[in-house]
C-alpha cells in the first residue's frame, strides 16, 4: 500500500512538475510576442497588450495552482531576456506570479465557471482577474521604478496607468480566447463554417482598412465584433477582438494610419481606449448571448419534459419518474396477517 501511495505522489509530482514546465515556455513564448509591440512612457517600456497574464491566469483556472513555479519561472525568463538579473528581478518576479494567483483565487472564489456561460463570470473576470488583480502586478512594477531612482514620482501614474491597463488587456484578450480552447469543442455545421469563413474574410478586409485609415476609423471594428459575439459567441468574438488589438497596436508603435502625427501620450491613450472598448464589447456581449442561449435551452427542457408528463395523464398512464422509470399508482395496502 505504501508503495502505491508512493508512486502516486511521483506521478502526481511529475504531471505538476511538467505542467509548469509547459505553463513556462507558454508565458516565455507571449511575454516576446507582446514585446513586439512594446511603446515608452516616461523612459519605461510597457506594452498596451501584455499576453502573459491572459496565459498566466488560464493557465492557473484550467490546471490548478499547482503550476505557479511555471509563472515564475517564466516571468523570470522574460526578464533574463530583457537585461541582466538582479535583486530586483525577485520583486518583478513575484508581483507578476502573485497578481494572477489573485485573480485565481478570486474568481474561485466567486464561483467563476470555465465555459463563461453567465454574464457574472464575465464581469468577475473583467473586474476581480482583470481591472482588480492586475493592481499588484502595476503598483510593485512602477513602484520598484521609483524605489530604484530609474523614475520620477512625478511620472509614476502615467507610467502606472499603461502598465496596469496593459497587463489587464492580457487577461481580457487572452485569458477567454484560451479558456474556450481548453474546452471540448461542439458541433460545427456547414452552413456555420460558411458564415464563419464570411465573417473572417470581412475581418481581413474591414479591420485593416479601418486601422490603416488616416480619418480614424476604428469604429468599423465593432459591427465585427457584435457579429461574431451574436452567432459565434465568445471563440468568435475574442478572436476579433484580439485580432483587431494586434493590428491596432502594431499601428500605433509605427505612429501610422489613425494615429498619425499624435504625440507619445496621445496614441497611448487612444490605443488603450479602443482596446478596453473592443475587449468589453465582445467579452460581455458574448457572456450575455451564451448565458441567454443556456437560459432558452433549459426552458425547451422543461417544456419538454412538461409535455410528455400531460401526454401520459391525458392517457391514464402514470407519469414518467425523474430518472426516466415509469412510476406505479399505489396499490392498496396488503394484510400479511394470518387468518
Amino acid at each position: 500500500m505504501a508503495d502505491v501511495l508512493v508512486t502516486r505522489q511521483f506521478r502526481s509530482s511529475t504531471e505538476a512538475a511538467l505542467a509548469s514546465l509547459a505553463v513556462a515556455v507558454c508565458y516565455y513564448a507571449a511575454g516576446r510576442l507582446g514585446l513586439l509591440g512594446r511603446l515608452v512612457v516616461e523612459g519605461v517600456v510597457v506594452t498596451p497588450i501584455w499576453p502573459p497574464t491572459g496565459v498566466a491566469v488560464a493557465a492557473l483556472l484550467l490546471l490548478g495552482a499547482r503550476v505557479w513555479p511555471g509563472v515564475a519561472l517564466g516571468s523570470f525568463l522574460v526578464i533574463a531576456s530583457l537585461t541582466t538579473p538582479g535583486p530586483t528581478t525577485l520583486v518583478t518576479v513575484a508581483s507578476n506570479t502573485v497578481a494572477p494567483l489573485c485573480a485565481f483565487l478570486l474568481l474561485r472564489r466567486v464561483g467563476f465557471r470555465l465555459d463563461m456561460a453567465r454574464l457574472r463570470d464575465g464581469l468577475s473576470l473583467v473586474f476581480l482577474g482583470g481591472f482588480g488583480a492586475m493592481l499588484i502586478s502595476a503598483t510593485a512594477g512602477v513602484g520598484l521604478h521609483v524605489a530604484t531612482d530609474s523614475l520620477g514620482r512625478s511620472e509614476f501614474w502615467s507610467v502606472w496607468l499603461a502598465w496596469w491597463v496593459g497587463d489587464t488587456m492580457g487577461v481580457l484578450l487572452v485569458a477567454p480566447l484560451l479558456l474556450v480552447l481548453g474546452r471540448p469543442a461542439g458541433r460545427f455545421r456547414v452552413r456555420r463554417w460558411k458564415e464563419a469563413a464570411f465573417l473572417g474574410l470581412a475581418t481581413l478586409v474591414l479591420m485593416p482598412m479601418a486601422v490603416l485609415s488616416p480619418m480614424s476609423m476604428l469604429f468599423l471594428v465593432f459591427p465585427l465584433l457584435i457579429w461574431a459575439a451574436l452567432r459565434f459567441q465568445l471563440a468568435g468574438s475574442m478572436l476579433c477582438a484580439l485580432f483587431a488589438s494586434v493590428l491596432t497596436t502594431f499601428e500605433a508603435t509605427s505612429g501610422r494610419g489613425a494615429f498619425l502625427r499624435l504625440s507619445d501620450v496621445e496614441i497611448m491613450v487612444k490605443l488603450q481606449a479602443f482596446n478596453g472598448s473592443a475587449a468589453l464589447t465582445a467579452l460581455l456581449l458574448a457572456a450575455v448571448i451564451t448565458e441567454q442561449r443556456a437560459t432558452r435551452r433549459s426552458v425547451r427542457r422543461a417544456c419538454q419534459e412538461l409535455a410528455e408528463v400531460l401526454e401520459h395523464l391525458a392517457a391514464g398512464d402514470p407519469p414518467p419518474g425523474p430518472s426516466g422509470t415509469t412510476g406505479s399508482r399505489t396499490d392498496p395496502p396488503v394484510d400479511h396477517r394470518d387468518p
